[in-house]
């Protein structure tokens, strides 16, 4: 699977609602970009935190997704913890997972968010869990 087919298979998804795409993956490193509208603000103008936990959990569970496509697995999200560090009202985001761990049933990636002038915004980790996609042997809970 590439970054293109994972952005067609993600099209009237929640991640495609938000505006995000994945824009490189290098095995233990994904990328992908959101462009900040509206929509993403809380009342105030500045972006809502949870568009900085979604945007991590989407970038890290790509990435476990496209380790385990092959195998006939999905990758699905345990656990994000997150610091926002900084404010951003406008522009685009950057968001970078590098894989930390890979194991048979756990993904854990350290995510950075970044601004258009390359200032840290939000720092997550996120834990993937890593399931079948045969739903008559394993429950996806």
């Amino acid at each position: 699977m590439t970054t293109q087919e994972i952005n067609r298979i993600c099209q009237n998804s929640f991640s495609d609602h938000l505006g995000i795409t994945i824009t490189s993956f290098g095995g233990d490193t994904i990328t992908g970009k959101l462009k900040i509208t509206p929509v993403h603000q809380q009342p105030q103008g500045f972006v809502h935190g949870g568009v900085y936990l979604s945007l991590a959990e989407t970038i890290a569970g790509a990435g476990s997704l496209l380790l385990v496509h092959k195998e006939g697995k999905a990758a699905l999200g345990n656990s994000v913890n997150s610091q926002h560090l900084s404010a951003a009202r406008e522009g685009e985001l950057t968001c970078t997972g590098t894989l930390k761990y890979k194991g048979i049933f756990k993904h854990i990636w350290d995510v950075e968010i970044t601004d258009d002038s390359g200032k840290l915004i939000s720092v997550s980790r996120v834990t993937n869990s890593i399931k079948s996609t045969d739903t008559d042997k394993e429950s996806a809970g």
